[in-house]
Order: structure tokens, then C-alpha cells, then sequence
């Protein structure tokens, strides 16, 4: 497998992070990481701004990825291919099946927002 098809199938393992962050025999440094790795693949904020050259995409190709691979280290393999079996029924076309699963992080921008808004105004 080269560097191109291992860096798409730690793309396609985020849906099986997610499922794994919510399974009950995951161990919770497991769940940690992989709550760290949603929520950062989630998040339209990066550590470092993409509008630096080179080393604006430097976080999404190396710190991303690294989350991924390190959260999967950390999930025991039956449980990461349990997961990775439900994973499979979320998307569909690319796209997920219930778009609610993007509820928390909306809901996390606009507490942002509001108290970004309530600090300026008051």
C-alpha cells in the first residue's frame, strides 16, 4: 500500500473514530484521542491558518492524519472493526446519512459566536 492509499484509508476511518468514541468497551484515553481527532477534522479552525504558505497545510497533512493513526493504535482492533462495520452504513456517496451528527459542532460555533458577540457589546 503507498503513502496515497494509506492517507485516503485514514481519511475514510474518521465515521469508524466516531462510532468507536461512542462504543462502551473503548478505553477512554482511546475515546480522548478520538474525540480530539472529530472534533479537529470537524472543525473549520486549524492550529495553523491554511492562508500560510506551506505550513498551513502542513497541520492538515501531518497533525490529522497522525491523530487518526494514533486513535486507532489506541482502540483494541475488535472493536475498531466493529466499528469500522458500522461505518460503512453512514455514508452515502461520500456524504453522511444523518446529518445531524454535525449538531454539536454547530452548536459549539454558535456558543463561540455568542460569547464572542455578548464580550463585545457588554
Amino acid at each position: 500500500m503507498n503513502l496515497k492509499q494509506k492517507a485516503k484509508r485514514l481519511k475514510e476511518d474518521i465515521p469508524t473514530v466516531f462510532i468507536a468514541l461512542k462504543h462502551k468497551d473503548t478505553p477512554i484515553i482511546a475515546k480522548i484521542i478520538a474525540a480530539i481527532t472529530v472534533g479537529y477534522a470537524l472543525s473549520p479552525v486549524d492550529l495553523i491558518p491554511d492562508f500560510i504558505p506551506v505550513l498551513g497545510y502542513l497541520d492538515d497533512v501531518i497533525l490529522l492524519p497522525a491523530f487518526i493513526a494514533l486513535a486507532i493504535k489506541l482502540i483494541p482492533h475488535d472493536i475498531f472493526e466493529q466499528c469500522r462495520k458500522e461505518s460503512e452504513n453512514m455514508w452515502t456517496n461520500g456524504k453522511p446519512q444523518k446529518w445531524y451528527y454535525a449538531l454539536p459542532i454547530v452548536l459549539i460555533w454558535l456558543l463561540i459566536i455568542w460569547l464572542i458577540v455578548k464580550g463585545i457589546w457588554f
